[in-house]
């Protein structure tokens, strides 16, 4: 796999992506994918949608082998959560 360098600083990246997602894609496919990644293509603003990331962003540089990808979680602020969680009280 090539190791592709950012053409955009991290501000920017973030900021293009969650643009892309908001305006374009969430309304598309929010109702039915609750929970899987999209992986987008900041440059083109093609998308794949997968339970699994590596899935997803695989599919999308098969279409664009030089894809400047952003990552978002259907909705979740959050791809991943690190450290703990306390426990609800039942």
């Amino acid at each position: 796999m090539a190791v592709h360098q950012p053409r955009y600083s991290k501000e920017e990246f973030a900021q293009r992506g969650d643009l892309i997602y908001q305006t374009q894609i969430r309304p598309q496919i929010e109702l039915s994918n609750h929970g899987k990644i999209v992986a987008i293509d900041l440059e083109t603003g093609d998308f794949e949608v997968d339970a699994r990331e590596i899935v997803a962003c695989n599919r999308l540089e098969a279409r664009h082998p030089d894809a400047q990808i952003w990552i978002i979680r259907v909705g979740s602020r959050h791809v991943r959560r690190f450290g703990g969680r306390t426990k609800r009280a039942v």
